[in-house]
């Protein structure tokens, strides 16, 4: 048999140089598509390199390289399919010359398999333009994105990632599985109330996560109160905002709560207020607490971080003892270092305390110790 007989030889519907085709270009596709795709992904660097601020090329490959090759692979499968032809059997002519069903679903996964592909190419790539729109965003504040940067840019990647994939899924319904689309749309319209009203909760979130940008009540690494929740915020997505609490919890709260009820942003407070209050024993005199007084005061305005409007009084007198409130406020919006300055301060009072001979309620006498006999 001579080589273009053998080539012609028909088997299942398709000649044995169809075959050979569709194996070469799966062989192609399987050995190069890594390479395609690595030139892909170099040939839009080169296009965009002077838009991309500091991104480098291994960034956007690392983004590229296997979202590119999935695709790369199913249009392979694509191509190779294309060449050959499939029997249809008597039972197709006679209805009319349809498609028999096995080939009707292999050609619809092929499609959609091509959607989803695309489809993650096309997120890869509003990832890539994120990236480039953050480090471009740095640049021009010196390397400290603002508020707007830090909450916008992730929320307005995710609001096309969203678009995107509604919009596949409407490509999808319409070639893969032949719906109409346009009616489908249409029957929203009608049905449009009852998911107003299945999805209530839902679109309060989203409009509350449309007020939280306009308005910016609070924004990415703030420490804020809603309600009995405290933490602070990492991120700000459609629905809710995500918190991380004091006990280092990861806690997600509705936008909605984050809107509906006072918000005290904390991170905002030009300093945090110090107020408590000492007993003093009733041994204690009018004048050591007159020293008392006047050393702790001279010692908290002596403090840098201690604004100047500290008061301590001498606020009542009880049977338990003589109460003095301390009141002062320190500047820094740092919770560690709030603390540092409160236990300093505690030791100063204490301090000044023991100086001038003063007694807290409750404190036991000092023993005088006799002195031995010679």
């Amino acid at each position: 048999m001579t080589l273009d007989a053998l080539l012609k030889y028909e088997f299942l519907s398709n000649t044995l140089g169809q075959y050979l085709v569709a194996a070469l270009i799966l062989l192609i596709g399987a050995v190069f598509r890594r390479l395609f795709s690595r030139l892909l992904s170099k040939l839009l660097f080169a296009l965009t390199k002077r838009y991309t601020g500091g991104v480098s090329e291994e960034e956007l490959s690392a983004l590229l390289i296997q979202p590119l090759s999935t695709l790369l692979l199913v249009v392979t499968l694509q191509l190779a399919g294309a060449t050959l032809t499939y029997p249809h059997g008597p039972t197709a002519v006679a209805a009319g010359g349809q498609l028999p069903w096995h080939e009707v679903l292999l050609l619809r996964l092929l499609a959609l398999a091509f959607i989803v592909a695309a489809v993650r190419v096309a997120l890869c790539l509003i990832d890539f333009g994120l990236l480039v729109t953050s480090r471009r965003a740095a640049l021009r504040e010196q390397g400290s994105p603002s508020r707007l940067s830090n909450q916008f840019l992730p929320f307005a990647k995710d609001l096309l990632k969203v678009f995107f994939i509604i919009i596949a899924g409407l490509v999808a319904l319409g070639h893969v599985f032949n719906v109409n689309v346009t009616a489908l749309v249409g029957g929203l319209g009608i049905g449009g109330l009852a998911v107003a009203f299945a999805a209530k909760e839902s679109l309060e979130n989203l409009i509350a996560s449309f007020t939280i940008f306009l308005d910016q009540p609070f924004g990415v690494g703030d420490l804020v109160t809603a309600g009995p929740v405290t933490g602070t915020v990492e991120k700000i997505g459609f629905r809710s905002t995500r918190l991380r609490t004091a006990e280092k919890s990861y806690l997600t709260v509705p936008n909605k709560s984050m809107i509906d009820k006072p918000l005290d942003n904390l991170s905002l407070r030009t300093s945090r207020r110090v107020g408590f209050t000492l007993t003093f024993d009733q041994a204690t005199t009018s004048a050591q607490l007159h020293a008392i007084i006047a050393g702790s005061l001279a010692a908290l305005q002596d403090h840098p971080l201690v604004s100047q409007a500290a008061q301590m009084k001498f606020s009542a007198l009880t049977p338990a003892g003589k109460e003095v409130t301390v009141e002062y406020f320190v500047d820094t919006t740092s919770y560690d270092e709030y603390l540092n300055v409160k236990e300093d301060l505690n030791y100063r009072l204490v301090e000044v305390v023991e100086r001038e001979g003063g007694l807290f309620a409750g404190a036991p006498a000092p023993v005088a110790v006799a002195a031995p006999k010679v």
